[in-house]
Formats: C-alpha cells, structure tokens, sequence
C-alpha cells in the first residue's frame, strides 16, 4: 500500500473521529438537507390541474377510462339514472325492506303534506301533488338509498312567506300558485344548474352551526303560525315574527279564540262533534298540468327567480345534508353533483305537474331508515300510496280539524329544535355558536328571509376572519427531543436563547399578508421587551416555520420582503424552515430566496437552530 492511500485513510479517519467527538447539534450541520425546490410546471397543465381540482375532485369520469363505446354509452345512461345501476342486483329481499319503508312514510307524508300545504298559503291537495311526482323522479335518478323525497316545514314557510309579500293569497288565489309554480321551476333549475356546472361546493358557504340556528328557529315559527288553527283565530297576523304572532294571539284573547277548537287540539276524544272549523274539500285525483301556469314574462318572471333561487338554495342545503349523513350511517357514498340535478329535475317536472318546491324531509327521511329501507323504491312505494290517496280517499280528509293539522304540524318540526347539537357547538366553537344564535333569533324576531340573511352572513365574516387574522404561534424545543411546538400547547417547550420562532398557521395572501408581517413584528417586539428585561442575550434570529403556509401570493412575498428589511435594521436575521412546493417555488421565482440567501432556507426548525446556535441547541 503506497503511502498517499495510507495518508487517504487516516485522513477519513481522523474526520470520522472529529465528527464523533461534535456535539449531536454540529453532526448535523454537516447532513443538512436542503429544502427541494419543484420542477417547473406548464403553465396550461397547472392551470388545468386546479380547475379538474377544484370542479372534479371526484374524478366522475375514471369510470369511463379504457372503455369501449358501447360501455361507455351504458355508464353514461347509469350516470344520470343511477337504478339502472342498483337496479341489477334489486331482489325480493329489499322489496320487502322498501315495501315497509314505504308504506311507513307514506302515512306519515299525507297528513305532513296537506299541513305543509297550508304553510305555503297553497290548497291541501298541492301538498299531496308534491309528494307524487317528485319522488317518482328522485327514485330514477338520485343516489342516497334513504332520503324521502316530500314537502318540507322550512321551505313551505319560506315559500309562503316570500310569496306572500308579492301576491296577498286570499284575493287573488290563482295568480299567487302561478307564482308558487314559477318559483318551483327556478328552484329546480338553480338546483340542476348547480350540479351540471359542480358548483356544489356553494351550499357548504353555509356552515352546519347555522344550519342548527336556522332550523331551530323556524321550527318555533312554524309553531307559532299554528295557535291560528290550534286557538280557532280567525283574524291572524299575516307576519311570521315572534312580536307579532304574539301580539295577534293575545290581541283575540277575549273575543277571538275559539275554546272548542282548543280543546280538540288538546284532546281528540270527541273532536268530529266539536268541530267548528274543518279543512275545505281536498280536490280528488292525481296533479294537473301547470306547464301554462308558469311565468315565462311579465311582472312576476323576476319575482319568481328571485324566491325560487332562495327556496332552491335551502332545499338543496337540508337535502343534502340529510343525504350525507344517513349515507355515512350505512357507509356508502353519494354524489353531491348528481344529487343536485336529480333534485332539479325534480322540481323542474314538478313545476309542470302542480307541485310546490319539494327536497330531503329529514324527519321522513329518519322515519325510512328505522323502517329498513334498502333503496330509493321506497319512495316509488310512498309515491303510489299518494296517487291511491288522490284518486279514491281525499273526500275523508273533509272533516279533519284544522286544529289536528296544527298539533300534526308542531309535532312533525318538534325535532328540528336539536338543543344538544347547540351545546356542542357551544363547547367546540364559540363563534360558531354566534351563527346558530343569529340565524335564530333573525327567525324567530324577523322573519325567515332574515334568518338567512343573517346565518349567510355570520358563516362568510367566520370565513373572513379566519383568512385575514391567520394564527401564529411561538414554537419552543420540547425536552429530550428536536422537536418544536407551540409554547401555549406544550409549557414545557423551551425558547432557545437568542432565536425567535415563529409559525404561521395559514396561507399568505394579499387578505393576511400585512397582518401575518405585524403580527411577527410585533411577537418581535414583546420577546425583545422580555429578554431585555431578563438579562437574556438579545434575539439575533428570526426564525419563521412555513410548514402549514399552503400558498402564497405577490402581496405575501412583499411583505416578506418589508419584514426582512425591517429585521436587517436591527440587525436581526430572518431565516424560512420548510416552506412547502408551490411556496418554494414563488420563493425562487420572486427571487426572494437570493435576496435573503439561500443558506437561510432550512429543512427544518432543528436544522436552523443548529445553524444558528449550535452550542445553545444542544443545552436547551
């Protein structure tokens, strides 16, 4: 061995005993890994690559993949009528499920659905219409197995309310169903509109907490409208306001309740003797056209799109919530697009055949689950009940009180008041829980409209918030390991002396980025006036951790780019960890990393600590 290999070898080995003989912190300095930056992207495939994620996340068309045309065209025609998927393997088994589900919900839907009717102002049989054909629809074409397709509380009340404030119901009863119809085809086609263009994403602008308060409160209107046929007031206040209604029910108090009919509300031991006041003759058989009803032009042709974008809209937000939360209970999976513009098609057919905005009833829908249903025939089965019921039993609904209506009614929305789901929003999210109070009272003191307004509202200020005032948090060295955490979430974390670290806890956009530069400066300034005031060495690092920065934007880098000016006159060096693909990528691209120095872009907070204050690395 000649002696230039033998003074190779001792020169390797005398650097592996100086690099044993380093503290852990040093050894790793001479590993670092530095941070990767992406692969340039083509600008088309990025932009095409967003859109497909943010329109098609479900990737509808992997099915289609490698097909041949004939399978293709099959997978097609399953796609927009998913029974002939699930229609394949139907067997006697589930029928049985369906045919009791079915049967179940349909006694349950017809006094519901002449109830409902009366909400919207509208003649009982049209509550019936509308639990006849759009089910029939949503069987062929929607993908939950256990949503019950039907006239809802929420969406009646807010029909007859809006419709109500354009046409009076009472003087010109025709003009006002024109109306209804009108606002039902435009449902459906914002509803149909939606899924086609996979804009669902829209309804989730509405969070659940105000969804509980909106709810809640208009189940207490919908209870409060009923004291007109459960006290036998014939003078009623045509407001849905919790002053109002009060004030017209004490209003009556000495001359305008009607005892008997209390009293059949109460009890039903002798209420077809009693009776003053009955529901009118409920017209007998299935739904007319309503095709040349609809307003095409004209006055009411607005006026109907803006109540049936509302009406739509919140239809669309119970349906779907209802669809996804029995689907988890069983497992599977529905598709929110497709659900859309089976809901539209729905109403759309509805709107022709004389039926009123129709959706997921949630308490039906409970009813068909407990009941076992397998599939969506256990609407067809509640369906054909309803067609039976128009043909040959609505003459016996003459002599039902109004005021059995009213108690079946306040039953039915009784479960919309979900008080322990409130208290968990309480517990989870104080802010949360100031969009379910809103959405309530602006039901319950104004009106249904309102109530909305405000629950739209507080969920989009919740959204604002949370982008422009993004949280950050102070990270320390947790004992024993080279992990960093949050100071306030581990009190055991230890600031490393003469280093600052800084995480921000969102994206950097033009909404937050000069908040997110403040806040540092100013998390710069307290710990300044604290070492200062402990004798501590001054901080010489700023450390800021990108590792939950997702995105950031022009506005972003400029304010790194003023944080780290007004860090070099103090002297004071700022240092990125981590910041992921697209962040790195703008980084380079604004040449911001050169302006700061590559070498102060680490992989991770330990890495930078140890480049910083090795030494002090380790003993802390």
């Amino acid at each position: 061995m000649d002696s230039k290999s033998c003074s190779n070898d001792v020169d390797v080995e005398t650097k592996e005993m100086d690099t044993r003989s380093l503290p852990a912190s040093r050894r790793g300095l001479m590993h670092l890994h530095k941070v990767g930056t992406p692969p340039k992207q083509n600008l088309l495939r990025e932009f095409t690559a967003r859109v497909n994620e943010t329109f098609f996340a479900d990737d509808p068309l992997r099915p289609f993949k490698d097909q041949p045309r004939s399978r293709k065209l099959v997978l097609g025609i399953q796609a927009i009528f998913p029974i002939f998927e699930w229609g394949r393997s139907y067997n006697w088994k589930k029928f049985r499920g369906d045919l009791i589900a079915g049967l179940t919900i349909a006694s349950l839907c017809i006094p519901q659905d002449i109830g409902y009717a009366k909400l919207a102002n509208l003649d009982p049989q049209y509550g019936l219409y509308s639990s006849f054909v759009p089910p029939l629809i949503y069987a062929f074409m929607g993908s939950s197995r256990d949503i019950a397709i039907g006239p809802v509380a929420v969406v009646s009340l807010l029909l007859g309310s809006m419709l109500s404030k354009e046409i009076d119901p009472n003087l010109n009863k025709a003009e006002y169903r024109r109306l209804a119809f009108t606002a039902t085809f435009f449902a459906g086609i914002t509803q149909a509109t939606l899924g086609f263009l996979r804009l669902g994403f829209l309804i989730d602008f509405l969070s659940h907490a105000a969804i509980i308060g909106f709810m809640a409160g208009a189940a207490i209107t919908i209870a409060l409208q009923q004291l007109k046929g459960l006290l036998g007031i014939k003078n009623f206040t045509k407001e849905t306001d919790i002053i109002s209604v009060m004030h017209s029910v004490w209003g009556n108090v000495h001359h305008g309740w009607n005892w008997q009919t209390i009293l059949i509300g109460v009890s039903f031991l002798s209420f077809l003797l009693v009776a003053k006041y009955i529901v009118k003759d409920i017209e007998k058989g299935i739904n007319p056209s309503s095709v040349y009803q609809i307003y095409f032009r004209g006055e009411y042709l607005l006026k109907g799109l803006k109540i049936g974008i509302v009406a739509g809209m919140i239809a669309l937000t119970e349906a779907v919530a209802i669809g996804r939360t029995f689907a988890s209970m069983k497992d599977y999976q529905i598709d929110g697009n497709k659900e859309m513009v089976a809901l539209g098609a729905m109403n759309v057919v509805g709107s022709m055949t004389s039926c009123y905005v129709a959706t997921g009833s949630f308490s039906r829908s409970a009813v068909n689950f407990m009941a076992g249903c397998e599939t969506a025939v256990s609407n067809v089965i509640m369906s054909c009940v309803v067609f039976l019921t128009l043909e040959f039993i609505t003459p016996l609904f003459k002599y039902t009180p109004n005021a059995i209506l009213a108690a079946i009614i306040i039953s039915a929305v009784a479960g919309l008041i979900d008080i322990p789901a409130a208290i968990l929003v309480w517990k989870i999210d104080k802010f949360d829980f100031v969009a379910c109070l809103g959405a309530f009272l602006g039901v319950v003191f104004k009106s249904v409209e309102i109530g909305l307004l405000i629950a739209v509202t507080i969920s989009f200020a919740k959204i604002l918030l949370q982008v422009t005032r993004p949280r950050t948090a102070i990270l320390g060295k947790v004992p024993m390991t080279n992990v960093y955490r949050n100071i306030l979430q581990y009190p055991e974390a230890a600031k490393v002396p003469g280093i600052l670290i800084v995480r921000v806890d969102s994206a950097i956009y033009f909404s937050n980025s000069n908040y997110v530069k403040e806040r540092i400066l100013r998390w710069l300034m307290d710990e300044e006036e604290r070492v200062k005031a402990a004798c501590q060495p001054m901080i010489q690092f700023l450390i800021v951790e990108m590792s939950p920065v997702t995105d950031i934007d022009t506005s972003g880098i400029h304010a790194l780019e003023e944080l780290h000016r007004s860090l070099e006159k103090k002297n004071i060096q700022l240092i990125l960890t981590n910041p992921g693909p697209v962040v790195m990528d703008k980084l380079e691209a604004s040449r911001f990393a050169n302006l700061i120095g590559e070498d102060k872009i680490f992989l991770t907070v330990a890495d930078a600590v140890s480049s910083c204050s090795p030494k002090q690395a380790d003993e802390v």
